[in-house]
Parts: C-alpha cells; structure tokens; sequence
C-alpha cells in the first residue's frame, strides 16, 4: 500500500521522534584530584622536553653575567667551606626572623620610660653638689642663713604657742611671753635681711675695683647702690610687707647675678652659689609669713618706724603746746603777784 509525504508528515506530529538516553557526567573521583600523574592533579609532571631546555636556559642566564661576577661564581665555587661547630645548636637550622644566623644580633633595648625624670634628678644633684664652690664661701655662706632659718622657725614656734594656749599658758611659752618674742623677732629679722641684701649688692663693688671680667663702671656699682636702698626701705614697712619686700629684693638680686655671671663679671661657680641660699632665704621668709597668718587676728601689729616717727612728731608737738601754756600760765601767775605787792 502506497502511502504520500502527508501522511508521513501527519505521523510525525501524532508520534514525535524520541532521542536516545546520554546519561549525565560523572565528576571525577577524589582520590583522582590527589595522585602526582592524574589528568585531575594539580600538578603535572615535567615532560621530558622542559627537562632538556633547563641546562640551555642557565647556560644563557650565565652568558649575561658579567667578568667580575663570572670571577665571584668562580671563586665562590673553589671556597673552601670552613666549619663552625660553635653555631650548630638545636636552632642552628631554623633561620631567624628579623635577623641572620651567625651574626650577632643588636640588642633592642626597650625605651627608657624614665629617662626624663632620671636626667631631672641628676641636673638637681649637680646643682645642689657646688663642687666648683670654694669650701670656705660654702661654709660661711650656709651659716649666713642660719639666723634667717631660727627667727623663722621662732616665728612658727610662737604662733603655735599663741593658737593653742589654754588659760594663757602653752605647751613651752606662755601666750604673753610668745607675743612679746613675736615682736622681739621683727626688727631682727627685717634687719638682717637688710644686710644680707647690701652685703650682696657690695660683692659686685669688690669685683669691680679687683676688674675681674673687665671693668664696667656704673651698670656694676649700680647694683650696689640700689640692693641697700631696697633692702632697708622694708625696715620703714609693717612687717609682712617689709617680709614681702625683701623676698623680692633676694629673687631680684639672684636673676642679676645669675645675668652678670652668664656675661662673666662674676666666678662661673657663683650663680649655683646664690641659688642655694636664695632658696634657703625664700623658704624661711615663706614660713615666716605662714606663721605671722595664723595670729593675725590675735597680735596685735607692733608699732613700726613710721608709726614712732608719728608718734614722735604728735608728741613734740603735743610738749610744745604744754610748754607754752605752761609759759602762758607763769607769765599770769607773775603778773598777779605784781598787782598784790602794789596793793
């Protein structure tokens, strides 16, 4: 039976053609991905070819050198190995880190945290040492600051006396006798200030008429004039601005001497030398006014120089007008007795 392309073409779509079964790919296995000659393995063996070209790839490396280095493989070559059995340990084979076996390694010291407060405290031991200083202006320099260091310590001592009685008796002096060494201390005290400073300021006199550093005329004689004329100004001041002045004068007097000695017209050793007994000075003149606060309330001021010429002038003055009363009440008295004797 015959049958024409419709009917073929008609079978087609009623009976679509069906493909045959290609199962899916299978991964290759594991133990695959480990061995050497796999065509899974990560690295493949050198074929034979690449083996050949090494030798004639270094034979070109060492056609580019040139003589000196051909000279250094040469003799690096030919080096006898000299043996070291002192590097070999337990560690000799493991290469450091951070630096080269055999060779000795610098130390790496941490940094000195207190190499600041070391240097501080070493500039402090030079200062206060005076080596360069003679012994003698040493010692006598120190005992020039013992009566400012008692009548400080004097002060303190009456002021604790005076804040702390009871029924007017201390635990050492009575309130009424640790007043009156109060007062007694002033004058002392503010005198003798007064003549620290004009001994300081005749230092630079000497040092003028013996020329050490020169001759400078009246900038250096001017520090001996004024040094007294502040020093004993104080003595004219109630007593803690009198103190306050001559704190000032001494700081005032360091800084000029610490400048004539940077400008050589005093010994080099001299501007140590005046800082430990300006500081000695500066802290007793300190507690002194420490201890003057504590009673202020209590003691009364002492009359100074300025309140005696006062009361000096008001009591001359005051004599004078008896007086002439007096002179007054004679001449009247005598004329009455001159009118009786004519009656």
């Amino acid at each position: 039976m015959l049958r024409n392309g419709a009917t073929r073409f008609a079978r087609s779509i009623v009976a679509p053609t069906t493909r045959p079964f290609v199962p899916a790919p299978r991964a290759a296995p594991a133990h695959q991905w480990a061995t050497q000659f796999g065509s899974m393995a990560s690295k493949r063996p050198q074929t034979a070819q690449l083996a050949r070209i090494t030798p004639i790839r270094s034979s070109l490396s060492r056609r580019n050198l040139t003589e000196d280095q051909k000279k250094a493989e040469d003799r690096y070559a030919h080096e006898k190995l000299v043996p070291t059995p002192e590097t070999v340990s337990t560690t000799s084979s493991i290469h450091p880190f951070m630096s080269e076996q055999g060779v000795e390694t610098p130390q790496n010291n941490d940094v000195d945290m207190m190499a600041g407060v070391k240097s501080d405290i070493e500039t402090i031991k030079e200062t206060f040492s005076l080596k360069e200083v003679p012994i003698e202006a040493y010692y006598m320099g120190l005992a020039g600051t013992i009566p400012y260091l008692g009548t400080s310590l004097a002060t303190v001592l009456c002021a604790y006396e005076i804040n702390h009685s009871v029924g007017g008796q201390g635990n050492i002096l009575s309130e009424h006798t640790a007043t009156h060494l109060l007062h007694l201390l002033e004058p002392i005290q503010i005198g003798y200030g007064a003549s620290i400073i004009s001994f300081l300021g005749a230092i630079h006199w000497g040092l003028e008429w013996a020329k050490y550093g020169g001759v400078h005329g009246y900038p250096r004689y001017a520090i001996g004039v004024f040094a007294p004329m502040a020093g004993w100004s104080a003595t004219l001041m109630p007593i803690e601005y009198a103190l306050i002045t001559q704190f000032m004068s001494f700081v005032g007097l360091y800084f000029i001497d610490t400048r004539a000695a940077l400008k050589g017209w005093t010994p080099p050793w001299y501007r140590e030398y005046r800082f430990i007994l300006t500081f000695i000075v500066g802290v007793s003149i300190v507690v002194s006014l420490i201890g003057r606060g504590e009673v202020s309330s209590k003691v009364g001021r002492m009359p100074g120089a300025t309140d005696r010429i006062k009361a000096l002038r008001e009591g001359s003055q005051d004599q004078l007008e008896d007086e002439e009363e007096a002179r007054i009440a004679a001449k009247k008295d005598a004329a009455a007795s001159d009118d009786r004797d004519e009656h």
